[in-house]
């Protein structure tokens, strides 16, 4: 017989944004027995319960019958910049965006049962210590393993993708992070990115998670500050750009024209320029406040603007269901229990899957 998993129904709850007291008040229980039932304390509720739980939540009943675990958030989270300016918003954001990740790490789970996903690249481990701090020799070592040309990275999400790596794009806005990655044992790393980023910052973040994901099998207090550099070194390696700032004064026309070039950030470029000497600490300070004066510090012109790189592998796993085993919208609802409209949203589905690609080879 299935185990009520009290767990789910946390990340259920706080998926949807609500406190204890407020699933209460929707589902007409008492707080009380919500707390016990969190805690434990009613292991088997009532059928009737359970159906108002569900309702509250807006989750089929059958969501509160799996085993999954739960998962914290990376310590990269919790150290997040963006988020302590965001700190009014208390602790209910990071719980919410827990919940959400542990949802879509379930439905990751559910739909990998069916077909693996065959990484065609290997994932370095690269410890930073054993590189004596070199971070530019780590990004360097990643692009020989991975047969990257020199030059501008044209594609990264291609080379991920190809390294087994999977990519779920999802609202990480509200709470002001760009991205994160999972790692859970028996499923591949997961690379949570935000959706709504503009691509310059999509390939920076991924640049940045696959940092982490090459160098930190462990935590440090330095980590984010390396996997800002490895992203730098990884999509604007020293010995290939240099030569694109030779010009003795750099302008910032001439910044805005290498956008496109490199596909990253005119403020990347900065600091990359300045990182490998050939913009002055006087030159890099003329060219912030003039970022400044013309509103670029917070959004970059729109006639330079650098398009998302599309994610494959996640709607190829949802095509495979649709198409090729031929499951239906409510029956792939069902398996990862939620309702049909959220499915669609979640996944752009259409009631007409298009045909996979068949760029990245998964295997049934």
């Amino acid at each position: 017989m299935a185990t009520f998993n009290k767990d789910i129904l946390r990340t259920a709850r706080q998926a949807r944004g609500k406190s204890q007291a407020q699933l209460a008040s929707d589902a007409k229980v008492s707080q009380a027995a919500i707390s016990k039932i969190e805690a434990g304390l009613i292991a088997d509720p009532s059928p009737d319960i359970i159906d108002r739980l569900a309702q509250a939540v807006d989750f089929p009943s059958s969501i509160f019958f799996e085993s999954d675990r739960s998962f914290g958030l990376p310590i990269s989270v919790h150290g997040n910049a963006m988020y302590r300016r965001k700190a009014s918003t208390g602790n209910r954001a990071l719980e919410k965006l827990e919940a959400d990740l542990n949802i879509r790490l379930m439905h990751v789970r559910r739909l990998l049962a069916a077909a693996d996903v065959e990484a065609q690249l290997p994932l370095p481990a690269l410890d930073v210590d054993e590189y004596q701090g070199n971070i530019d020799l780590i990004a360097d070592m990643v692009r020989r393993t991975w047969l990257i040309p020199s030059g501008p990275l044209h594609n990264l999400t291609f080379y991920i993708e190809h390294a087994g790596i999977l990519i779920v794009e999802c609202d990480l806005s509200t709470i002001g992070v760009d991205g994160l990655t999972i790692r859970t044992m028996g499923s591949p790393p997961c690379i949570f990115i935000d959706q709504s980023a503009p691509g310059d910052r999509q390939r920076f973040t991924l640049a940045h998670e696959l940092g982490h994901l090459v160098m930190h099998s462990v935590p440090s207090p330095t980590m984010e500050d390396e996997a800002n550099r490895f992203a730098s070194a990884l999509l604007m390696p020293k010995r290939d750009i240099r030569p694109y700032f030779l010009d003795k004064k750099i302008s910032l026309a001439k910044i805005a024209a290498l956008k496109p070039i490199w596909r990253t950030s005119m403020g990347a470029l900065i600091m990359c320029g300045q990182a490998i000497g050939s913009i002055s600490d006087a030159q890099s300070q003329y060219l912030w406040r003039q970022m400044s004066a013309m509103g670029y510090r917070r959004a970059e012109p729109e006639s330079i603007a650098i398009e998302r790189e599309p994610t494959r592998v996640l709607s190829e796993l949802i095509d495979l269901h649709l198409r090729d085993l031929g499951y239906s919208i409510a029956d792939l609802a069902k398996v990862l229990h939620i309702y049909p409209s959220e499915l669609c949203g979640l996944y752009g589905i259409k009631q007409e899957p298009e045909k996979a690609s068949g760029r990245l080879r998964i295997v049934k």
